[in-house]
């Protein structure tokens, strides 16, 4: 029994009807037009950029300031507290706070030349203009390296690479300086590229160390060994913790160390005197000979390796482009000598790895549902016609990613799975629909049998794509709110792409429906002669 549809269904209905019917008359037209359409989306494709996370828009920000290896703590107190005195003069900064260099068990390994930043922004300022004002003041500041992030983006990066910038190139090689030489080379191929900004190789340069030498004749008649000689040298030197004091609820190291003069002075040191194995003491110029050479602040390592790193962040282009364009520069302009190769880490490498993930666990899901399908339907041209359908369905998201800025991000990725889960279950039930219409009425002609069973599934999928479409609408109104960063990309592809697929679904899928039956009809009744033929 058929229900009685409302006054505005009925209309809709009828409208539908006559759309239908002329596309089915017209069936090369419809398919022509959709394929030429399918053609010009997939087109665009290479036109868009693409990113992990988009620009978040908190209120919260982080910087990095990192002057030359050796500066002292007092400059960059000077520097600091001139740079908090600008930042809250800007009208909407809220407060300020710093720290410089590292606290003694802290999870950074940095010196007193790092120096991190925070502000906070009002949330009914002017958004755009606050940080703007803000990216002023610190651009004023020439010869040291800084960055003005969102507290998020900054964790991201952190956690992806282990550094703040957006994309990194990460050198390895046994010595030092032939990495700190091809860094600069690197850094000269990448430095042209558009939409390359703070571009840095990592700080490293060479300060002062005391090489101690051992005379090995003249230590054996001590009975002196390297051991015991750098041992007696490093505790007055450097120090050595020999136990702790409590006091307060504080601890306090309890460590001996020799006079400061004995760290400043060359001379000094020389005249340093070495217990000796038999209680005597001995010259450590008479053991050792000791000068100042020359050496790197830090030596960083990672798989065993040597690293040097060559950081960038982006701005004004998106993130694939450029991160493909240094890959490609660095790998065509710098030969690498043996024993040395390049890493291209960040964002973009962890978004592409993403990408990949996601493209084959989609191929692993529409594989589960093409079996579920035939399993069902017993037709390999049934579950072809579905899968016909989904990326007809997912093109027009595309326009939606257009309209978001032409960046895909992963707001933009989960905005397409749900297109894709939603043109399934609407391609699904409309020919579900038509088999059992066609079981219930055998007495329907083939053009009956379409527009009566599309008319019957337009309510369901109409209300499918309104109720969707009308949730995400005040994501799309609002734009780019703090908070809906992800949001905002998704909700645009979904309700783009939410209008691709109804209309795929309510005139493109009955149309290559009918082709089924046509073809369908056309087999039996060839499989109808050959039998009589035989007979």
């Amino acid at each position: 029994r058929r229900s009685t549809d409302g006054p505005l269904v009925r209309l809709f209905k009828q409208i539908y009807r006559g759309i239908l019917s002329f596309a089915l008359r017209l069936k090369w037209g419809t398919i022509a037009v959709t394929l030429v359409l399918f053609g010009c989306l997939i087109a665009t494709i290479p036109m868009l950029g693409e990113q992990l996370m988009p620009k978040f828009r908190e209120t919260d920000f982080l910087m990095h300031w990192v002057e030359k290896p050796g500066i002292g703590i007092d400059a960059m107190n000077r520097i600091t507290i001139r740079a908090s005195d600008e930042m809250m003069a800007v009208n909407g900064v809220r407060n300020f706070g710093s720290h410089i260099g590292r606290a003694t068990v802290a999870d950074e390994v940095v010196g007193p030349n790092f120096t991190e930043l925070w502000i906070s922004i009002d949330d009914d300022t002017d958004y755009d203009a606050t940080v703007a004002e803000v990216q002023e003041i610190v651009d004023g500041y020439p010869g040291l390296y800084r960055d003005l992030l969102t507290y998020l983006t900054e964790r991201i990066k952190e956690v992806l690479t282990g550094t703040s910038a957006s994309i990194v190139v990460r050198l390895y090689g046994p010595d030092l300086d032939q990495l700190r030489s091809t860094a600069k080379d690197i850094e000269a191929v990448i430095k042209p590229i558009e939409g390359v900004t703070t571009l840095k190789v990592e700080p490293q340069v060479l300060v002062p160390q005391i090489a101690i030498d051992m005379k090995v004749e003249a230590a054996s008649q001590f009975g002196l060994t390297p051991g015991l000689l750098m041992n007696n040298v490093t505790t007055l030197v450097n120090g050595m913790r020999v136990g702790e004091l409590y006091r307060d609820q504080a601890i306090f190291p309890v460590v001996v160390v020799g006079e400061r003069k004995l760290r400043t002075d060359l001379a000094t040191l020389s005249e340093l005197m070495i217990d000796t194995p038999s209680g005597a003491q001995v010259p450590l110029a008479s053991v050792a000979s000791l000068t100042i050479v020359p050496a790197p602040n830090v030596i960083a390592r990672e798989g065993a390796s040597r690293k040097l790193d060559v950081t960038c962040n982006v701005d004004g282009r998106d993130l694939a482009s450029v991160a493909n364009d240094i890959e490609s520069a660095v790998r065509s302009n710098i030969k690498f000598a043996t024993g040395y190769h390049p890493e291209f880490l960040g964002e973009y490498a962890e978004a592409k790895a993403s990408r990949q993930r996601l493209l084959l666990l989609s191929l692993g899901s529409i594989l589960a549902i093409t079996i579920i399908l035939y399993i069902d339907f017993e037709s390999w041209r049934l579950v072809l016609l579905i899968l016909l359908v989904l990326p007809l369905a997912l093109a027009s998201g595309l326009l939606g990613a257009f309209a978001g800025g032409g960046i895909l991000s992963l707001g933009s990725l989960v905005g397409f799975v749900t297109v894709l889960g939603i043109a399934a279950r609407n391609a699904i039930m409309l020919i579900s629909h038509y088999r059992h219409l066609a079981a219930e009425v055998p007495g329907l002609t083939h053009g009956e049998l379409i527009v009566r069973g599309a008319e019957e599934r337009l309510a369901p999928i109409l209300m499918t794509a309104l109720t969707t479409g009308l949730a995400l609408v005040p994501l799309i109104v609002t734009g780019e709110l703090p908070g809906q960063e992800i949001e905002y990309p998704m909700a645009l592809v979904i309700l783009t792409g939410l209008a691709g697929a109804t209309t795929v679904n309510l005139l493109v899928l009955p149309v290559l429906y009918s082709w089924f039956l046509s073809s369908r009809d056309a087999n039996a009744s060839t499989n109808a002669t050959s039998s009589a033929s035989a007979t």
